[in-house]
């Protein structure tokens, strides 16, 4: 599952990476762009679904858009950049609400796509903007698009703690980019302490050098599978 403002497009090496070693691979849609909307379901492969593995990884807001009927059956979920809650407590907390209400403000404004576009500069960093495949952002929202795009963003705003529906029992993966410009630090801290309160097994966690939101790292798509396949 994308995050906000991106769509399917995000997985392109990893829906290659995946498929080359058998794994059935979905990619959920948003749609805010010039892709339809669309939800996956798991598929069962076998009479011995008791032992299949049902795994899903999501970008940032993504971990709260995914449906919950998805989520609340995943054997393994793979976090990237993501959050339990956005805004943090504390003073920092002023600051990133005053920014994220001047951004509702230029949507639907002729300053849109200078906000958008300063966002996913924001994204990329360190890395280039032109390092990802063009998106919503870059080629332009739907009309629906636009509206969900908007109520995802007050989503965001309103995030203060994990879904209900991510199970307990599930084996966690977090993946952060030690230089997020989206998601502050006491952020990603939040979200390992609540997962320690959540979950049955402590998650693992991987603080990535040079990276930033988008975690555009050569070979982190072949790191995270690896995890997923060696399995304790």
């Amino acid at each position: 599952m994308h995050g906000w403002s991106g769509d399917s497009n995000t997985w392109q090496g990893w829906t290659e990476q995946f498929r080359e070693s058998e794994w059935l691979w979905q990619s959920t849609e948003r749609g805010y762009g010039d892709i339809p909307a669309s939800t996956p379901r798991w598929v069962h492969t076998s009479e011995k679904d008791c032992y299949q593995r049902r795994v899903v990884i999501a970008h940032s807001l993504g971990l709260h858009i995914i449906k919950s009927e998805v989520l609340e059956k995943a054997t393994d979920i793979v976090l990237l950049g993501s959050f339990s809650k956005f805004i943090p407590n504390g003073v920092e907390s002023r600051y990133l609400k005053t920014a994220l209400k001047g951004m509702q403000k230029q949507l639907g404004t002729p300053a849109e796509v200078k906000m958008l576009k300063n966002f996913l500069h924001k994204a990329c960093h360190p890395q280039a903007v032109n390092t990802v495949p063009p998106g919503p952002i870059t080629k332009g929202l739907s009309f629906e698009g636009h509206i969900k795009l908007q109520a995802d963003l007050e989503l965001l705003i309103q995030t203060h703690k994990l879904p209900s529906s991510l199970p307990t029992q599930a084996r966690v993966l977090i993946v952060q980019g030690e230089e997020d410009s989206i998601v502050l630090p006491s952020t990603r801290n939040s979200l390992r302490e609540d997962l320690n309160k959540h979950l049955e097994n402590a998650p693992t966690n991987w603080n990535i050098a040079r990276a930033g939101h988008l975690l555009l790292v050569p070979g982190l798509s072949k790191r995270v599978k690896n995890w997923l396949e060696t399995y304790s």
